[in-house]
């Protein structure tokens, strides 16, 4: 943090399925959330109840290291705020990258089918514009030839080629002011989406320059501190992503009870590019 202050939100990966994804709007590698997160509707969205927010004031010379998959809700504190981020490249992205361009594909082949969407509803402005059909396929392809050529290196080097991460959603990069986020990996075998993974426990040894971001309900109880910014007065500069969310549209059936028979195209496309899905055709195509 160069100058002026930002509360971070930052919720586990093991939280994803409380957090209501969606990848619309489309910005490449960017998965956003349905909920509002600073005034979250809980009849809308019940399973947000039980997200383990973390927060952290970020001051100036300060640094934090966000670990790969967590979802992250940014707000300004000060008029003026100037940040340097920076994102470390892993093995395993290019399997992400296969991920995202299936999804590019996927989005871009529906919406650009449904007569009546607005493309401005379903592109963030990130995005230079519509990608053809042809030109997403290609995509498609590259990325998979480029992870298959990788496996294949490792395992002629004697590396364990199996031993790739399983996300389709990882950050090569950050698109425009938008914050990274980022989803669970999939595992092997199909589980409940209603129920959040068990928390990973590891021990960090933190030292008196480095000091970790404790979940909220811990936070308080450390330390309570008055809240003396009300939501009306603080700049919200980014979105909750696995990132974000102004109330989109998300599918609300089981907080209303009400089984309806009309999906529109956003509830399908949240269904066939959910980060499990995604990640299940990566695991497919590269099988």
């Amino acid at each position: 943090q160069v100058q002026g202050r930002k509360r971070w939100h930052l919720f586990p990966p093991e939280d994803t399925s409380s957090l209501y994804p969606t990848r619309i709007p489309y910005e490449e590698s960017s998965t956003f959330s349905s909920v509002n997160v600073v005034n979250p509707d809980l009849e809308r969205f019940p399973r947000f109840h039980g997200a383990r927010r973390h927060i952290v004031t970020l001051h100036p010379g300060e640094v934090l290291f966000v670990p790969r998959h967590w979802w992250h809700y940014v707000e300004s504190l000060d008029p003026v705020t100037v940040s340097v981020n920076s994102w470390i490249e892993l093995d395993d992205d290019d399997e992400a990258r296969v991920g995202e361009a299936l999804t590019r594909a996927v989005v871009c082949a529906l919406k650009s089918a449904d007569p009546s969407a607005d493309i401005a509803s379903w592109l963030n402005a990130t995005e230079a514009g519509i990608t053809s059909h042809e030109t997403n396929l290609h995509y498609v392809n590259l990325a998979v030839q480029t992870c298959l050529g990788k496996l294949q290196s490792c395992s002629a080097k004697g590396r364990n080629p199996s031993a790739r991460g399983s996300s389709a959603f990882s950050k090569k990069r950050k698109c425009g002011s938008g914050e990274g986020a980022e989803h669970s990996a999939a595992t092997d075998t199909v589980r409940n989406l209603a129920e959040p993974k068990p928390a990973l426990t590891t021990s960090i040894p933190f030292g008196p320059n480095l000091v970790p971001v404790v979940q909220e309900a811990a936070a308080a109880a450390q330390h309570r501190v008055s809240c003396t910014h009300r939501c009306s007065d603080v700049s919200l500069t980014n979105n909750l992503e696995a990132n974000q969310s102004s109330g989109r549209m998300g599918c609300d059936c089981e907080s209303t009870g009400v089984h309806r028979t009309v999906i529109s195209t956003d509830e399908l496309l949240n269904c066939l590019v959910h980060p499990d899905v995604i990640s299940l055709m990566t695991e497919i195509l590269l099988g």
